[in-house]
Order: structure tokens, then C-alpha cells, then sequence
């Protein structure tokens, strides 16, 4: 319930909306994304762990961005993003989860240690939730997208 109660202030507030879905961002976001994980990998292999730590995490929250305006919804509020790919695909948004705590807890704080392992692990789990999403995006069809978008009027009642 305090999820939507977040989801409705923000809809409120216009940083979350039903828009006409995108193909055109849609592929930008992608395209972002890929970037982003390419990138983590050289960062990763120059030993720069912790900036790869963020673009780990861009990757994949840039493509849950391109997921939702597939369907026609603008976030500007990650956690949202991350609430509404729980609550609209019943998608578990674990890995994404502990993907931005990371990205957090890298950027902003200097008592932390990680290892080329943990980054490693980070990658593997952004490449098969990226390749999930890719498939979510690639199989969803014209009757789905009108559903999901039924289905956050819902959520935001």
C-alpha cells in the first residue's frame, strides 16, 4: 500500500506518466544500455571497480527505462521504475534492487571494499536481467501494452 501511496504522489507530481509509448526512445534507452554495460567491462578490466559498479547498474536501469516507455510510461523516479517492474510485469526486481544499493553505496560513500569477483558476479547477473528485458520488450505485443498500462490506472487508484 505505501508503495502506491509513492506511486500516486508521483503521478501527482509528474514525474511518473502515461505517455504514448515510444519506439523511438524506447531504442535510445537501449542503446544507452548497452553502452553502459561495454563500458563497466573496460572499467572492470582497467581495475576501476567502483565506477564500474555504477554503469553495472545504469545498464540495467536503463533498460527497464526502455521497457517502460515501450509501454508508454515516463519514470524520472528510480524507484518507481524499479516498484512499477515488480508490480506491472511481475518481474523480480531483485537484482536491479541490489544493483542501485551498490551503485549508492559506491558513489557515495569511501568506507566500502570490493573485490573484481563481486564486479564480476554484478556483470553476470546485469547481462541475464538485461537479456530477460530484451525478451520481455522484443515478445510483448499491442494487446499487452494496453494491459499494462490498465494495470498501473489501477495501481495508482
Amino acid at each position: 500500500m505505501k508503495k502506491m501511496v509513492f506511486l500516486v504522489k508521483l503521478m501527482q507530481e509528474g514525474k511518473l506518466q502515461l505517455i504514448e509509448p515510444s519506439e523511438e526512445i524506447k531504442q535510445s534507452y537501449v542503446e544507452k544500455s548497452e553502452s553502459n554495460l561495454i563500458s563497466a567491462k573496460i572499467l572492470l578490466n582497467s581495475n576501476m571497480l567502483e565506477e564500474s559498479v555504477g554503469l553495472v547498474y545504469y545498464s540495467m536501469y536503463h533498460l527497464l527505462t526502455a521497457l517502460l516507455f515501450k509501454i508508454g510510461i515516463k519514470s524520472e523516479n528510480h524507484s518507481a521504475s524499479i516498484i512499477l517492474l515488480k508490480e506491472l510485469f511481475n518481474y523480480d526486481n531483485k537484482d536491479i534492487s541490489e544493483a542501485k544499493t551498490e551503485r549508492i553505496d559506491k558513489q557515495y560513500y569511501i568506507d566500502f571494499k570490493i573485490t573484481q569477483e563481486e564486479v564480476k558476479i554484478m556483470l553476470r547477473k546485469a547481462e541475464l536481467f538485461n537479456s530477460n528485458i530484451i525478451d520481455l520488450i522484443s515478445k510483448m505485443n499491442s494487446n499487452e501494452i494496453k494491459g499494462y498500462r490498465e494495470r498501473l490506472k489501477e495501481l495508482i487508484r
